[in-house]
């Protein structure tokens, strides 16, 4: 009679990543600022609406404005990025 031997299945403990592309979402960067009280009253009434976490509508707004920037400011932009990003190497 042939023995099969069983694997136990573990998961891991814990809150899976929760950020973009699986990363922690604890080791972003924090942002603090003070917005108006309607504003953030939106905020909180879509993040509740959307079942999405503010920071994630807040990222997906700056994305939105970008995208609707003129070429020529979304390159002044994208030039600013790549500088800052050969500078902090």
């Amino acid at each position: 009679m042939p023995t099969t031997s069983k694997r136990a299945v573990t998961s891991k403990v814990g809150r899976p990543p929760a950020g973009d592309g699986g990363e922690r979402v604890k080791d972003y960067p924090q942002v603090s600022f003070r917005m108006p009280q309607p504003s953030r009253d939106k905020l909180i009434a879509l993040s509740k609406v959307r079942q999405t976490p503010q920071w994630r509508l807040l990222v997906e707004s700056v994305e939105c404005y970008f995208r609707d920037l003129p070429a020529r400011e979304r390159a002044q932009i994208a030039r600013m990025l790549t500088g800052k990003r050969a500078k902090d190497a």
